[in-house]
């Protein structure tokens, strides 16, 4: 239609225009004068201080660029040396799970100015990495707070170091929000390269604030919180989805407060995970039993293996019997149907018989046999009755949430902490992905433009000839664009082999 009618399309170009709106596909852009004003405030408040604010920062995008690429090539050689060993250790395994937020930035010069674009790219959410639609909202306001933050940092080092401030923005990238600011390009290149290095390190440097701020947030929120929610007391049930093995009538509920799982106490939802953690890696822990309620609970069962080798004695239909497998001293391979919540209430865990001798009482040491990763785990939730849970401990795990802080009245939100918790992580994992990957000097990255006012500033009395000097930038970033790029092919590459 726009094409069609040339008038239609001048009117909409000058709307565009007239409000600072920029359309193309996948990319929307709106920029504004309206905050040059408190720019220049912030710019222009106490000189000395923001010069010994931005030189700290200059400092630190220096040692950030240095130490990602140190921490860039470790991470490489551990997964090369992962790829070539037969039997990856766990602590190996461990190191694909880490979420890494993929950011990445670029300069777009023009005639007379110069946009400096702090833009997300559409791969910052790492593939095999959970990000459920519930987290979506934290995850765009802490991409966009974050993007905010950065660019505040690089317009007030700006007017800091005399650039002249055009304008503010904010973008959006196919769905990623992000924002940016626009410099004068002259004046930014007439200022000495430290004086640039100080604007270009801004951003990283304000965005690290964030992150500090972040985990003061979280570490202080108990005390912040301590009036009207106290915690040390257990995990708090906020939600339990329809489809989780929890959700049931001797289940989870909403509100629920779970102190333990099996014989591990549960005061927080950092115990809870660790509790689980543990019983997935360890061995199926057993329950005492007496001889006589052994042989009064047992009753005669088909006794075969599963394919997995297990065993099973109990009939397929029983939703309430077990197979618990124990030994004697004629025989260490015996088992019996019995009904699990009878063999478990009241019975403290075990490894072995020696566990269980007490009071000269004969009794046995019962394990579930289960399949291979399934375990029988009893969840403690007081005034309730405990529930018994069978299944991988992951499953429990994804899909019951909990909260370490406890309401003391009734009228106050189980879900107030959660949200404030979320929204104080959701800046840290997007500073640490900032940090691994934005640091490295490479192409098309932010940290080309660094890198090279970096090494103008240090190296350009050393090397006399322009192109040496050019040669020597162009070394060092195919460098680094090699290492990002082998890093990011062997990732990927043992993500999708799992």
């Amino acid at each position: 239609v726009l094409q069609s009618s040339n008038s239609l399309k001048a009117s909409y170009e000058d709307w565009l225009l007239t409000y600072g709106l920029s359309v193309s596909p996948f990319h929307m852009r709106w920029q504004t004068a309206l905050f040059n004003r408190q720019f220049y405030n912030w710019g222009r408040w106490k000189p000395r201080f923001l010069y010994l604010w931005f030189s700290i920062g200059m400092v630190f995008g220096i040692v950030a660029m240095f130490g990602s690429v140190i921490l860039l090539g470790k991470t490489l050689m551990q997964t090369l040396t992962q790829m070539l060993t037969e039997a990856p250790k766990a602590q190996n395994d461990r190191m694909l799970q880490v979420v890494v937020s993929v950011l990445s930035s670029g300069l777009y010069l023009r005639r007379y100015k110069l946009i400096v674009l702090h833009e997300n790219s559409p791969y910052s959410v790492v593939p095999g990495v959970n990000l459920p639609v519930s987290q979506l909202t934290y995850f765009f306001s802490a991409i966009l707070i974050s993007g905010v933050i950065h660019e505040v940092g690089h317009g007030v080092a700006a007017i800091r170091e005399q650039v002249r401030f055009n304008g503010f923005g904010i973008f959006i990238f196919i769905v990623y929000p992000g924002a940016f600011v626009d410099l004068f390009t002259t004046h930014l290149q007439l200022i000495s390269p430290v004086q640039q290095l100080r604007i270009f390190c801004a951003g990283v440097w304000h965005n690290f604030v964030l992150g500090v701020a972040s985990f003061m947030g979280l570490f202080l929120l108990p005390a912040i919180l301590f009036p009207f929610y106290y915690t040390g007391v257990g995990a708090l049930v906020t939600e339990v989805a329809e489809d989780s093995p929890a959700n049931g009538p001797r289940g989870l509920f909403v509100g629920d407060l779970v102190t333990n799982l099996q014989d591990c106490p549960v005061y927080s939802v950092e115990d809870w995970n660790s509790c689980l953690g543990d019983i997935s890696e360890k061995s199926q822990v057993g329950y005492c039993i007496s001889a006589a309620t052994l042989q009064q609970l047992s009753f005669p069962a088909r006794v075969y293996r599963r394919l997995d080798g297990t065993v099973e004695c109990c009939s397929n239909n029983s939703l309430t019997d077990i197979c618990f497998s124990y030994s004697n001293n004629l025989d260490s391979h015996l088992y019996a149907c019995l009904p699990a919540r009878k063999v478990i209430e009241a019975s403290k865990v075990c490894r072995t018989n020696m566990d269980c001798q007490k009071d000269f009482v004969p009794s046995f040491c019962v394990t579930p046999s289960l399949e291979n990763q399934t375990r029988l785990i009893r969840v403690k939730h007081p005034p309730h009755i405990d529930m018994l849970y069978v299944g991988h401990p992951m499953h429990l795990q994804y899909t019951v949430s909990l909260s370490s802080f406890v309401p003391r009245q009734n009228f106050l939100s189980i879900d107030l902490p959660v949200v404030i918790e979320t929204f104080c992580k959701y800046p840290l994992k997007y500073v640490w992905g900032f940090f691994f990957i934005n640091a490295v000097p490479c192409f098309a990255f932010f940290f080309f433009f660094f890198f090279f006012f970096f090494l103008e500033a240090t190296l350009s009395s050393l090397i006399v000839f322009f192109f040496f000097f050019f040669f020597f930038f162009f070394l060092i970033l195919l460098a680094g664009s090699a290492l990002l790029f082998f890093f990011f092919f062997f990732f990927f590459f043992m993500v999708t082999a799992r």
